[in-house]
């Protein structure tokens, strides 16, 4: 062991925030650990069955009750009686363990944009959460991953969780996007590059003189959808955008901590962003990438722009931008939703809302509903949709013969007007 350690190559971002979580001095890849958590999440759907396995480990008090953050976000507000139970069940439960920070309608946002917000997540932090887009939080160079509702149960009870340290995969960003280029055509161009399981187990971490010229939001985008290429999780780079994003946000003490020189990665890949284009992808995976020169004449009959990965607020700037003095297509449902109630009211300030209205688009509350297919957009067979999300599986927004096209909401947008996949610069 001895000979082993003295030979080791250097840490990636992800090992060393692990080995400072698990009290070592070093790990390794492969390597089994116990760590200690900063935060634990679940939402309405999650949470109910991790509160059962709670009640089976026999503690009567959670590890810290300003480390778990409970958001009903999938079927609020409620849409049906067994949802309002399951969200009654979990509010009970925040209550008698006086958990902090539990965010109900009125309060609540899409999970995944309110703890960013809330400043419940800063660099450095170790989140676990009952959901698999958990992996959003690597854009404040924190590990944050999905796990099940029964380590999030031991994570409530325990404050510490299990993990295999992932081998990583470096992605080097150079140049400038062109226009209309988001975080999201970046990430769907890497997914349709390496494959939906082109990461799988491993963590994505994002370098290079490249990530100046991307927004906080870019990079929530991007790092949400890590784990559409199979990875454990995604990682930026901690760099003076976001520590001006985390102390706007957040009070909380963070740590940085930067990759060595000579980490070992299992691959790498140099993107040169001024080469990306929009991009789109089709039906019924995230790879099923193809740029937007390469649509064809796709008709839809919904858009859907919001959740998790692009409800953030220069996704409103930039479906607005599109939007602007246009009308929606008449064959066309255009359903707009801001992640949180503080990015819904700041739209509603910048005059955003009059935009979307006038447009003939339909503004809802927060909520991933039509994202998972749960409600508020729902699709019947045949129909095709451009949504702003992170998944078109089969069946995923409704009917299994209808459609999804994932898209950024300047593509989306685009399509609403046009009544078809469009690029702004078509109109």
């Amino acid at each position: 062991m001895t000979s082993k350690n003295t030979m080791a190559k250097g840490m990636t971002m992800t090992q060393k925030i692990l080995a400072d979580h698990a009290g070592l001095e070093r790990v390794e890849a492969g390597q089994l650990i116990k760590a200690r958590l900063d935060m634990v999440l679940g939402n309405d759907i999650t949470t109910p069955v991790a509160v059962k396995e709670f009640r089976k480990i026999g503690k009567d008090r959670v590890f810290d009750r300003n480390k778990i953050a409970i958001v009903p976000d999938h079927f609020t507000p409620n849409k049906d009686i067994k949802s309002a139970e399951q969200v009654r069940f979990i509010r009970e439960f925040a209550r008698e363990m006086d958990i902090v920070n539990f965010f109900e309608v009125g309060r609540m946002g899409v999970e995944h944009a309110l703890l960013p917000e809330k400043g419940l997540v800063v660099p450095g932090d170790v989140v676990i959460g009952a959901d698999s887009h958990t992996c959003t939080y690597g854009a404040l160079g924190a590990f944050s991953t999905g796990i099940g509702s029964t380590d999030m149960a031991a994570g409530m009870a325990t404050g510490e969780a299990w993990f295999k340290v992932p081998e990583a995969i470096r992605f080097v960003l150079t140049g400038k996007p062109g226009r209309w280029v988001s975080g999201k055509d970046i990430i769907l161009h890497i997914i349709g590059m390496i494959g939906v399981d082109g990461a799988l187990y491993k963590s994505m971490e994002f370098t290079g003189d490249g990530l100046k010229h991307l927004s906080m939001d870019d990079r929530f985008s991007m790092a949400n959808m890590a784990i559409e290429a199979g990875a454990k999780n995604g990682i930026f780079d901690v760099d003076e955008k976001t520590i001006e994003y985390v102390k706007e946000h957040s009070t909380k003490p963070y740590k940085v901590y930067k990759a060595d020189e000579d980490a070992e990665y299992c691959c790498e890949y140099v993107i040169d962003l001024s080469t990306v284009k929009p991009t789109v992808a089709f039906p019924h995976l995230p790879s099923n990438a193809r740029t937007i020169d390469k649509v064809g004449d796709i008709r839809i009959d919904q858009v859907v722009i919001g959740s998790c990965t692009n409800g953030r607020i220069e996704d409103m700037r930039a479906a607005a931008q599109v939007l602007k003095g246009r009308t929606v297509h008449p064959d066309v449902r255009c359903i707009i939703i801001p992640a949180t109630q503080k990015i819904w009211k700041q739209s509603m300030d910048e005059g955003l809302f009059d935009i979307f209205i006038e447009a003939g688009a339909a503004v809802s509350t927060p909520t991933c509903g039509p994202c998972l297919g749960g409600h508020m957009g729902i699709l019947a067979k045949g129909e095709r949709a451009v949504a702003t999300t992170n998944r078109n599986f089969v069946g995923r927004m409704g009917h299994p013969e209808s459609e999804v096209y994932l898209a950024s909401p300047a593509i989306a947008a685009a399509s609403a007007v046009a009544g078809r996949i469009a690029s702004p610069d078509e109109l």
